[in-house]
């Protein structure tokens, strides 16, 4: 009768413990793998399966040797358990969904009530709610939201820069002599250090305050208008072309200091370590002395 081969000894890849320091412990062989690494605590691995699945007890795990997943089985519940299981799983897939849909809502509501409040600053309070009590609700729900969404779009040409660069094309450029090798910046931005969050924030907010501008521009320059209405759109003519003047000239004086600028050469030092210019002014504060 041949002997029957001694079983190696437990090792517990993740205490390093071994089958002589607990008996009572539970050992199992949860994937493929052989020798020191094929034995684990019960205990050992369910804490380590928390680990790596952050307590949530969801998705599989595989063993980090061999890849093996881990089969992993729990006890039964009762319905009542199962029935709240699904409504959690249906909530965490619905979540995101529900989510964008808040957010789509309170801006398009936000939208709606900007529109409102600008049809009655633009037009007059009594005249704006008269209009639209008389207009159909429809109407309303898609016309107004579609004001801020205008005024956006309309900031976001910005014919100043055409003007510059033609500014720049005709009067700048042929100034220059025939085969000048000068460089020609380009037309400078809208401000020093101007990043692409600066300058979306910047559009929105010149959008929206434009009515209120245009509104009070009106009332200072043009209290013969008959009407609110028109006094806004005298206000808002005279304000983008009173903002575009300043805007075209700052640019363009901008775009003359940048192409007039120099670079200076490096000072040498010499060997006390003064640069040639401070000794210059040395030299000629000794000739004064001198005389």
């Amino acid at each position: 009768m041949a002997a029957t081969e001694e079983q190696p000894e437990k090792h517990c890849w993740v205490c390093f413990a071994t089958e002589r320091d607990d008996h009572s412990a539970e050992w199992v062989s949860p994937c493929r793998c052989k020798g020191c690494t094929k034995w684990i605590h019960q205990t050992c691995l369910q804490r380590w399966l928390d680990e790596k699945q952050r307590g949530n007890g969801g998705g599989a795990v595989s063993c980090p040797q061999c890849g093996t997943e881990y089969n992993v089985t729990f006890p039964k519940m009762g319905p009542l358990v199962y029935c709240l299981q699904q409504v959690d799983w249906a909530l965490s897939r619905a979540s995101p969904f529900a989510a964008v849909g808040v957010v789509v809502g309170t801006v398009y509501w936000s939208a709606v009530t900007y529109g409102a409040v600008t049809v009655m600053q633009v037009v007059g309070h009594k005249k704006g709610l008269y209009a639209m009590e008389r207009a159909d609700p429809l109407f309303l729900l898609m016309g107004l939201p579609t004001i801020p969404v205008v005024l956006v779009l309309g900031k976001m040409v910005r014919w100043e820069d055409y003007i510059v660069r033609l500014w720049q094309r005709y009067a700048y450029q042929r100034s220059l002599s025939p085969g000048s090798t000068r460089y020609l910046p380009r037309v400078p931005a809208d401000g020093p250090g101007t990043g692409d969050h600066l300058s979306v924030s910047r559009t929105l907010c010149g959008a929206l305050i434009f009515p209120s501008v245009a509104s009070l521009v009106g009332r200072l320059l043009f209290r013969r208008a008959t009407s609110n209405l028109q006094q806004t759109i005298l206000g808002a003519i005279a304000f983008v072309m009173m903002k575009g003047i300043m805007k075209v000239y700052f640019k363009q004086q901008q775009y003359v200091a940048q192409a007039n600028r120099q670079i200076l050469d490096y000072p040498e030092r010499n060997g006390d370590g003064r640069t040639d210019g401070a000794e210059d002014d040395d030299d000629t504060e000794e000739d004064s002395g001198n005389e």
